[in-house]
């Protein structure tokens, strides 16, 4: 939430073998029917079969299956309001037309065209996303996502009002894009990546956006922060006004892996690392492999983290199918250019504390479109890149984390210390949202408890849509060196009881971003911290931005925001740039530092 609301049967486990010679007649039967894999301790172990169905929360079209818009329509009036709900679903549809096509997408809920480009599947219709279950205010339309999809909207233009979590990748709109809702309510920042977008895009109230990798017939406005990066037809750097940041080309880019149709057979297909990128992936012949199915384990509710481990020891990559998984120990990958792609939102809830996910200090491994919601027992971390003190230079293989959602409370009791630590160097970190959540149930500035979103220790780590809010200390902390981010988002935890309670030794408040004193190179562009002290309006915060001043540490385009004057901000970096003041939102700004 960005700105003062008005209104507020599971997979088979591993079993051993029985080896009795009396059994030798059903060993041989059991070995013809199910291949084995040897355990670490050299026992034949049941092997996990890769490939088969993608469970009954993908819902697969084609032109010609009947009343597609009536079964839609049924999917988001069970998701347009349920925010903290348990249903996931991943609406897909095959190559081909489809005529008369409104697709409103609510939570957990994904869309996407099932061919290897976008105009494989064209609707002549739209994809929306609107606010009228929260009376036109768009500022928590979150998780949700729409990929690979060719749109001629309706009357010209496709309604995509978003804020957090909401990805719009590989899409081909023919026309324009309104990233307002109707009667342009409140709109607070999303992610396009990888699109085409014939006509303009118009943000109207949308307070800050980044646009990666596309193009764009043209941009209509700005806010306060406007980030575009390797984006044909983005409007000229003219930072702060209007609020736009601009680099010709991104500096390392790999997109997001997705499921495609071969004729009848699905495949994985994952995208090949670019460098200074610009414009689209897809024009020509897209670069990258297709990886069959049954080279994956399809992942279903009821899966234990010591099959999905089993299944990647054995050499499988994951697909998590819609729904919500318990772990009670770490899924862990320790294979390089492992794939590990969700669908639908697929949410992973570490059990007794417990880290989630853990990647091992390797090459490629590609972890896509996961929410990570923390338990009710504290975690020291929720997802690990690489083991503390990681070193191995994956420059020419980088592993990436793209639509890996975090989220602490609001669905229920969540705690825990460090949300993402990222070890390993060269890891691309595109779109993110880490979030400790300011509403919803188990929300308390003791009760989902969360000190810090996400520590970068590795080097030469590079983020892309970064967006962190509401940690009760540092949202982001930066050790590695040569760290780059375009475009940040934040928002300081909104409960803070009072001043003592964020006291940072003798700074007022802890940082939104904080580059560490032993750091001697670091970058950022496009970058916001706003504050809405909402139980002290009292607060001030000394700064949105901390980082040593030296050389070859810079910043471009600086800004922090107080919303409706709830708390003010003394500084935008160290203690440069002026201090917000007042009820209004105008922002405060730093063009660069130092």
């Amino acid at each position: 939430m960005h700105v003062p609301p008005t209104h507020h049967a599971p997979p088979t486990p591993r079993h051993r073998r029985s080896k009795a010679l009396g059994f030798a007649a059903l060993a041989v039967s059991l070995l013809m029917a199910f291949p084995t894999a040897q355990s670490a301790f050299g026992e034949e172990t049941e092997a996990v079969p890769g490939g088969g169905d993608l469970g009954p929360n993908v819902l697969v079209f084609d032109p010609s299956t009947p009343d597609i818009q009536g079964k839609v329509d049924e999917i988001f009036k069970k998701q347009e309001s349920a925010q903290f709900g348990s249903d996931r679903y991943a609406l897909m549809f095959k190559p081909g037309t489809y005529d008369d096509i409104n697709a409103q997408i609510g939570f957990y809920t994904s869309i996407a065209g099932l061919g290897l480009k976008p105009d494989d599947t064209t609707f002549n219709g739209d994809v929306t996303v609107d606010a009228g279950w929260f009376n036109g205010n768009a500022t928590q339309n979150f998780w949700r996502s729409a990929e690979n999809l060719a749109l001629n909207p309706v009357n010209g233009t496709n309604r995509w009002a978003v804020s957090q979590a909401a990805p719009f990748r590989r899409m081909h709109v023919k026309g324009g894009l309104n990233l307002a809702p109707d009667g342009y309510g409140w709109a607070s920042g999303g992610y396009i990546a990888d699109s085409k977008i014939d006509g303009q895009v118009g943000p109207y109230s949308q307070q800050q956006w980044y646009t990666r990798d596309s193009t764009i017939g043209g941009w209509g406005n700005g806010v306060w922060n406007m980030t575009f990066s390797g984006v044909e037809g983005a409007p000229a750097q003219s930072f702060p006004e209007p609020p736009y940041t601009t680099l010709d080309t991104t500096p390392v880019s790999r997109e997001k892996p997705f499921l495609h149709l071969d004729g009848n057979d699905y495949k994985v297909f994952v995208p090949a690392k670019r460098t200074d990128a610009r414009g689209v992936s897809w024009n020509g012949t897209p670069q990258g492999e297709s990886i069959p199915l049954d080279q994956f384990y399809v992942v279903k509710p009821g899966a234990t983290a010591q099959t999905i481990n089993a299944a990647v020891d054995q050499g499988l990559h994951l697909l998590f199918t819609p729904g919500v998984y318990h772990v009670d120990e770490p899924i862990e990958i320790n294979r390089a250019d492992t794939v590990a792609l969700g669908l639908g939102l697929a949410t992973i809830i570490p059990d007794n504390g417990v880290t989630a996910i853990k990647v091992g200090d390797v090459d490629g491994v590609k972890l896509a479109g996961l929410l990570v919601d923390a338990g009710p027992v504290n975690s020291e971390t929720l997802i690990e890149v690489g083991p503390d003190g990681a070193s191995g230079d994956h420059s020419a293989n980088p592993t990436s984390l793209q639509d890996v959602f975090v989220r602490i409370g609001g669905a229920g009791p969540g705690k825990a210390t460090t949300s993402i630590v990222v070890n390993s160097d060269d890891t691309i970190i595109d779109h993110t949202w880490v979030w400790r959540a300011d509403h919803g149930e188990g929300v308390g500035w003791e009760t989902n408890r969360a000190d810090y979103g996400v520590h970068v220790k590795g080097d030469d780590v590079l983020a892309t849509g970064l967006f962190v809010e509401h940690f009760n200390k540092y949202d982001v902390q930066w050790s590695g060196e040569n760290g780059r981010t375009i475009f940040f988002q934040n928002e300081k935890a909104y409960d803070a009881p009072n001043q003592a309670a964020i006291q940072n030794g003798d700074i007022k408040g802890y940082a939104a971003y904080k580059v560490d004193d032993s750091v001697t190179t670091h970058e950022g562009w496009g970058m916001g911290s706003y504050c809405y002290f909402n139980v002290d309006p009292t607060i001030r915060q000394q700064h949105g931005f901390q980082a040593p001043v030296k050389p070859g540490v810079k910043f471009h385009d600086l800004l922090v925001v107080s919303l409706g004057g709830q708390g003010q901000y003394d500084h935008v970096i160290n203690n440069t740039g002026s201090p917000t003041s007042g009820t209004d939102t105008v922002p405060s700004q730093v063009i660069s530092f130092p």
